[in-house]
């Protein structure tokens, strides 16, 4: 057995799992680390699993052209949406001309891609989702898409946008649009299947998870897709462990704090993400995005949408989104929070004893929300 990248580099993008002709390829998940396994006696040396992972050839990067900020026009859209609404009414425009649509959903305990080529289909995509997704299989069917001259937009993380851009070729690009996300960095989905049992909840049974809203954090679950019959990890707006750890970087894979991606220079079309650290105060109650275009195709994307653009401040952009200059650091107590956790220690229990300031912090929070003595 041998490693595709460099030992503990593998993003976990799937790339060369899914483009490998005698599927001889594993990424091994050890919650900490991913790792792209070939086995020898499978392989006959094509190559393609090398030249097409993007932690060893990162497809080419780009300093944003334009820079916007603001949010859906629908407020359907917008109300949604975890932010403003930019990805949501974009793919809404894309499909509306005739493209078709990739991203992550979450269906049947799995966080994996899709297609949409209808406006209602487009519903499955909406929210933020703070874990690892499996794009496997995604590559070959867009390829295919492709080739039949149909356009595609991919959404996804940059370093899926990369394996995609290297799998795709020069050949099939013209037709390929690629969104991608600002992105902290992503745990693997066995930490949040775990924290979600000790909560006696089985993902595998969920209809949908809920990570924030808004600016708001904390995880809300629901065995089918009715807002009135939502359950809450905590008290809501109280921020829950799993999340507490993932705002404080600690449980990201090995890969995401040397992240080849976590820069201004961008490898996709267009970049969106929130626009932390907006003078529109009020404005981002409801939700206000920023968009970065690198390409003409990244115009293109944010004229064809129906969505209210204004200036933005780039540097303060970048001051508050720090994934757009550097990786997230990876904090002192990581080993040790990973040693605990494998040893079968309760999730919450690690992070509080790490975090210990904020998590009483939130404990006060959920009293005070209790006696009705702050409102949410």
């Amino acid at each position: 057995m041998s490693l595709v990248c460099e030992k503990d580099q593998c993003t976990g993008c799937m790339s060369c799992t899914d483009l490998c002709p005698v599927n001889a390829i594993e990424v091994v998940d050890s919650t900490k680390t991913f790792n792209a396994v070939i086995d020898d006696q499978k392989c006959i040396n094509c190559g393609l699993c090398h030249k097409n992972c993007p932690s060893l050839h990162p497809a080419s990067l780009k300093k944003p052209e334009h820079w916007y900020q603001g949010w859906a026009k629908e407020n359907d859209v917008r109300k949604l949406a975890s932010s403003g609404g930019f990805a949501e009414a974009i793919e809404k425009a894309f499909v509306e001309k005739g493209g078709i649509v990739y991203s992550c959903v979450f269906r049947d305990g799995q966080f994996h891609f899709e297609s949409a080529n209808t406006v209602d289909d487009l519903q499955k995509f909406a929210g933020s989702k703070y874990v690892k997704s499996n794009p496997s299989g995604t590559y070959k069917k867009i390829k295919t898409d492709l080739a039949a001259g149909r356009k595609v937009l991919f959404t996804g993380l940059p370093c899926q946008v990369s394996g995609l851009r290297n799998a795709v070729g020069e050949k099939l690009a013209n037709s390929l649009y690629t969104m991608d996300l600002i992105c902290h960095g992503t745990p693997s989905v066995h930490i949040l299947k775990t924290f979600l049992q000790q909560h006696n909840v089985a993902m595998d049974d969920l209809a949908v998870i809920k990570f924030r809203n808004k600016g708001k954090f904390g995880m809300a679950y629901g065995m089918a897709y009715d807002p009135e019959n939502i359950k809450f990890i905590t008290k809501r707006g109280v921020l829950d462990k799993y999340l507490m750890a993932f705002l404080c970087s600690l449980i990201y894979t090995d890969n995401c704090y040397n992240c080849n991606y976590a820069k201004l220079e961008r490898v996709s079309d267009l970049t969106i993400g929130d626009s932390w650290g907006t003078e529109l105060t009020d404005e981002m109650k409801r939700g206000v995005s920023l968009a970065l275009s690198q390409t003409d195709k990244g115009d293109e994307l944010l004229r064809m949408a129906d969505i209210t653009l204004q200036d933005v401040d780039l540097d303060n952009a970048v001051a508050n989104n720090h994934q757009l200059h550097s990786p997230s650091k990876k904090p002192a107590r990581r080993d040790e929070f990973f040693e605990r956790f494998d040893k079968g220690e309760k999730f919450d229990n690690i992070v509080k004893s790490i975090y210990r300031e904020k998590s009483f912090k939130q404990d006060i929070k959920g009293l005070l929300i209790s006696m009705k003595l702050i409102k949410i």
